[in-house]
């Protein structure tokens, strides 16, 4: 159940980056390129050679490592067939913050073991957006220990009541990701200036298998988050079994519920501009208000 966890995030997570590219090339009339062009990058980078600075340490080259492992095991604490959770008890929600707390400090470190005033730059920007995030997805995950009552993924990783506590965490919990995932209005993925970067100024210096390592890392950590949205906002349980017809409209979806995110996602990236950084303490302030929100709503039960 592990590895077959593990194979589908890694098999699924680069088309879900892919899907959120093409949707927003529809959506701005241009061809665009492929849907599974994430896998060309992945397939071409794991086929060039790397350079490594004369600066580096041993830090810069473990850390794709680690954040490739903490991703997978992030990704492995999320029940996604809705049976248990295939590490479910070494950890919770808490646990999955922290887990991936550790590939963000690594990538930092990484960034200024390299030597380049462009990762001490991107290293400083991450770890102040950090700060922000980590309150607010606290907040988050405390409104659905209220709800709930525990912390543990697979609580509400069944059919459950859809609550205002759940709808208002959800939509805090988009807003997380989207800085998490270096998306649009925080960060931008798209572009090398040096007045916007912020991951892409961490990972500048890297190269070959590592960098495709720290690419494949981000999409799985993505798809983490827009599985819990899901199924914060769609709640949704295993069929009978027997039930065929049940089960496929259940894999439909199953499927569509986390599309939709994507479709929002896509639409988010079309509609905005990236904010300048200072204004990122307003944006990830309003996401810890919801959680403040979501709290009250969970302790008065609406």
């Amino acid at each position: 159940m592990i590895i077959l966890q593990a194979l589908v995030f890694i098999v699924s997570a680069p088309f879900l980056s892919g899907l959120i590219t093409k949707i927003k090339n529809n959506l701005r009339m241009r061809q665009g390129e492929s849907i599974l062009q994430p896998y060309y990058n992945l397939a071409k980078l794991s086929l060039k050679s790397e350079v490594l600075s004369e600066t580096t340490s041993w830090i810069f080259k473990i850390t794709p490592y680690i954040l490739l492992a903490s991703s997978l095991a992030g990704a492995l604490l999320i029940p996604l067939f809705i049976y248990p959770a295939p590490l479910r008890g070494i950890g919770d929600f808490l646990a999955l913050i922290f887990i991936f707390s550790l590939g963000r400090f690594f990538l930092s470190l990484a960034a200024l073991d390299a030597g380049s005033s462009f990762g001490g730059m991107g290293s400083s920007r991450e770890m102040f957006i950090s700060s922000l995030v980590e309150p607010a997805l606290c907040m988050v995950v405390f409104s659905i220990f209220l709800q709930f009552g525990s912390t543990d993924i697979s609580v509400f990783c069944g059919a459950h009541q859809i609550t205002a506590a759940s709808l208002i965490g959800a939509v805090a919990l988009f807003l997380i990701c989207l800085a998490e995932c270096a998306r649009i209005p925080v960060d931008n993925q798209e572009t090398h200036l040096e007045l916007t970067m912020v991951q892409e100024a961490m990972i500048l210096e890297y190269s070959g298998m590592r960098l495709a390592f720290i690419e494949l890392a981000a999409y799985i950590k993505q798809m983490v988050f827009f599985f819990l949205i899901a199924q914060l906002i769609f709640p949704i349980s295993l069929p009978a079994k027997g039930n065929f017809i049940g089960l496929l409209f259940w894999g439909l979806w199953y499927s569509g519920r986390i599309f939709i995110v994507a479709l929002i996602t896509a639409l988010v990236e079309v509609s905005l501009a990236k904010m300048r950084l200072f204004r990122v303490v307003d944006y990830l302030g309003f996401a810890f208000l919801l959680g403040i929100i979501a709290v009250i709503c969970a302790v008065i039960g609406v």
